[in-house]
């Protein structure tokens, strides 16, 4: 195959992948692998002069079809997570924004060590462990950040106008991109899985958590874009899921209280599996993640369970 020949193929992929793109008026969705699921996430792309990408978790191959079909000037991240921000490194020349309670967080790898539950949960023994697992790529994405948006406030790209709302508990500063005149909001991690909630790092908060669910609720929109998974969802189709997903919380309390007051300690409490998969409990993050869990459930219910000295180092 010569030079022109590949040239040719490379443009009718990116052709390929561009016309797969569902779109609602100028927003294009792009899908990430697997159904969007972690570790990647759904992006949103404003097909206006301002060449705007909303979080870049999608599929790395239709992201970069995007950049060559529409270009890429301003990625805006609505958290700082890494299935939201995971390929903002393969866009070198474009802008990257986020929410301004978690630029501070983004600034260096303990800031979000400590929101993630690593340095509370393993001090700085744990920090450094986690640290020697972080590809260079997930470095970059936070480092190229370079500003912030403001909540709550009307931005307009090209005609497009969106307000970016703040609602936490999911971590503390997670935005929803409101698009009041489309009557869509891009509602991130309040994605309606079975799962359920996640609040696991130590930015995370339960209470927040329902009560930004309720304002999502609240909005005058008729579409609701999630960052995983089923994705899509009219307003009385995500009520209704909006109940069931919140419901997992109660059934948690339930199962961490019946737990606690059968006298279980702290740890055997985190090996059994409440939010993850016994199994899964074995990979260092997600056993911190379980354990912050575990500590917003027992202090959501006023119990206080035995706890041995923590774990020296992060590892299985």
């Amino acid at each position: 195959m010569n030079e022109y020949s590949l040239i040719i193929l490379i443009e009718g992929l990116i052709l390929k992948e561009v016309s797969k793109l569902k779109s609602i008026g100028p927003l294009i969705i792009v899908e990430g692998p697997n159904n969007s699921k972690v570790p990647f996430s759904r992006s949103l792309y404003i097909d206006c002069s301002d060449k705007v990408l909303i979080d870049s978790g999608a599929d790395p191959m239709a992201l970069t079809s995007i950049d060559k079909e529409y270009g890429i000037e301003l990625i805006i991240n609505t958290h700082y997570h890494p299935d939201h921000t995971g390929h903002n490194y393969l866009f070198k020349n474009a802008t990257k924004w986020i929410n301004p309670i978690e630029f501070e967080t983004t600034r260096t790898i303990d800031g979000v060590a400590k929101a993630n539950g690593i340095h509370q949960e393993w001090g700085s023994k744990g920090v450094e462990m986690w640290r020697k697992t972080l590809p260079q790529e997930w470095i970059t994405n936070l480092e190229e950040i370079s500003g912030t948006y403001n909540y709550e406030i009307d931005y307009t790209f090209g005609d497009v106008k969106v307000v970016f709302l703040h609602i936490p508990g999911h971590t503390e500063g997670l935005s929803c991109p409101y698009f009041p005149d489309l009557g869509v909001a891009f509602v991130g991690d309040y994605d309606m899985t079975s799962f359920g909630p996640w609040y696991n790092g130590s930015d995370g908060d339960i209470e927040d958590f329902i009560k930004s669910g309720e304002r999502l609720l609240s909005l005058d929109v008729h579409t609701y874009i999630t960052g995983h998974q089923k994705g899509i969802f009219s307003k009385q189709d995500f009520k209704q899921a909006m109940d069931n997903f919140l419901a997992i919380i109660e059934k948690r309390d339930e199962v961490i209280e019946q737990y606690a007051r059968q006298g279980l300690s702290f740890e055997e409490l985190s090996n059994i599996g409440i939010f993850y998969p016994k199994n899964a409990l074995k990979e260092p993050i997600f056993n911190t993640w379980e354990r912050c869990g575990i500590r917003k459930h027992l202090y959501r219910l006023g119990l206080t369970v035995h706890e041995t000295n923590k774990m020296a180092t992060y590892q299985s």
